[in-house]
């Protein structure tokens, strides 16, 4: 859960300015882990060396919250605590999340198990006036994926005119570009962002995107060009059409599959005292319909809309985020109804602060309760033979009892109670699971 705010700076004194959601995968060589991750601790090792160092001077410098501005889902990038090092122009960030899980499913158990789910690096740079670079390496599940969501580089021309491009976070929804760990109060990510929109989405390309702010009011929009998905889908494992699976490409950083361009697209309006609106749009050719020339199939599109609000009230003791999408893919009339041509989904998390408090030593800890109602159709429709209702969906509850010591820390106790349906709409399978871990930022 998002219940507090951020902003990017660098400490030099030229650069006062303050400026300001299984992932996109990057598939490497059998040597290219270790040398990602020796090359991190070098840097770690490098700057923290240099603040034990120099701890009693203003050498080190972590940038704090800066609560005065208004703020939209798409600063959120940007939106996060960085340590700045002397005059060095790089700063640098990152947040972990580890957590034990304890899960039964129709009574039989998968039993207790440690999980160590994301470590994450942030690199910035302002280059120059009004020109800033942002990198974000995650390492999944310890070492077994090593991702790239963002690597991109903005340059500002106006507020409403600025142009981005690398790798960048497709702005579908409002989870995923706003997915940091340490941000929620829920150790599980959503399953209609991560199922049915296919968080976290990143894609290399070009677009623009700006601001408006007019008193309390700020509106936001993005325009991206960029490379889309491939066959995977509706040619994958999982037996049913999955946006998910289609993002995953070892070539998707050089290539687009279909040879057209994705175009995601999104507007929000944000009032201080009412909350955020968002309308995202996506929409691409996904399928190889040519190859050399020679023409294979249709152009077969995969398109994804989505709502997404947020608020926070009584001094920020009440949030609530909610989204919703729906997802149409042209599925060939040779595949079985397994593969629907529309889904839907959404979740709503309801978040409130029940104590503030100074707790040993932590001077505005908090203790929050919250709740989480999540569901997921992956096949709307009827059975042609039978007319009967297609059933392959789930849903979930989630209560939640999370601890944050510090706005960027919180350790959280969930428990998750799961039931899903198949394709006939046989009985469901009943799943809990029991989950504690924390998430922080460093």
């Amino acid at each position: 859960m998002k219940i507090f705010t951020y902003s990017y700076s660098i400490s030099s004194q030229r650069r006062k300015e303050r400026e300001g959601k299984t992932n996109s995968q990057v598939y490497f060589a059998s040597s290219a882990p270790l040398r990602a991750i020796t090359l991190a601790l070098v840097l770690l090792f490098g700057v923290f060396s240099a603040a034990n160092a120099q701890k009693d001077s203003a050498f080190i410098k972590r940038v704090l919250p800066d609560t005065a501005k208004i703020k939209l889902n798409m600063d959120a990038v940007y939106n996060r605590p960085f340590l700045t090092v002397g005059k060095l122009p790089i700063a640098i960030g990152g947040y972990l999340e580890a957590n034990t899980q304890y899960s039964a499913t129709d009574g039989v158990s998968d039993d207790f198990s440690f999980q160590f789910r994301r470590f994450t690096l942030f690199f910035s740079s302002t280059i120059a006036k009004k020109i800033k670079f942002l990198s974000e390496i995650e390492f999944e599940d310890g070492t077994k994926e090593i991702n790239l969501e963002f690597a991109a580089m903005d340059i500002e021309f106006h507020p409403l005119v600025n142009l981005r491009g690398g790798i960048m976070m497709n702005p579908i929804g409002a989870f995923n570009q706003n997915h940091d760990g340490p941000r929620w109060d829920f150790v599980d990510r959503p399953i209609s962002a991560t199922t049915i929109l296919p968080a976290t989405l990143s894609n290399v390309g070009f677009g623009l995107h700006g601001k408006y702010f007019a008193h309390n009011w700020i509106v936001g929009y993005e325009a991206y060009l960029t490379n889309g998905f491939n066959d995977k889908i509706i040619s994958n494992t999982e037996n049913r059409t999955s946006l998910r699976a289609g993002k995953s490409d070892p070539d998707k950083f050089e290539e687009s599959n279909s040879g057209l361009p994705m175009f995601s697209g999104k507007i929000a309006v944000r009032n201080r005292k009412i909350g955020e609106l968002g309308i995202s749009y996506t929409t691409g050719v996904f399928n190889k319909w040519k190859q050399d020339g020679l023409v294979l199939d249709s152009k077969r599109s995969a398109t994804a809309i989505a709502a997404d609000f947020s608020t926070s009230q009584f001094n920020n003791r009440l949030y609530i985020v909610a989204e919703v999408a729906k997802v149409f893919v042209d599925v060939p009339s040779t595949y079985s109804q397994t593969f629907g041509t529309q889904q839907w989904g959404g979740f709503i998390d309801i978040i409130g602060t029940v104590v503030q408090r100074k707790v040993l030593g932590w001077e505005k800890a908090k203790l929050n309760l919250g709740m989480r109602l999540e569901y997921a159709d992956y096949n709307i429709g009827k059975f042609i033979e039978t007319g009967g209702n297609i059933a392959d969906d789930v849903w979930a509850v989630v209560p939640c009892i999370a601890f944050r010591p510090v706005g960027t820390t919180v350790l959280r106790l969930n428990y998750r109670y799961q039931q899903q349906h198949d394709l006939l709409g046989n009985p469901p399978t009943k799943t809990g699971i029991i989950q504690f871990g924390f998430s922080t930022y460093f």
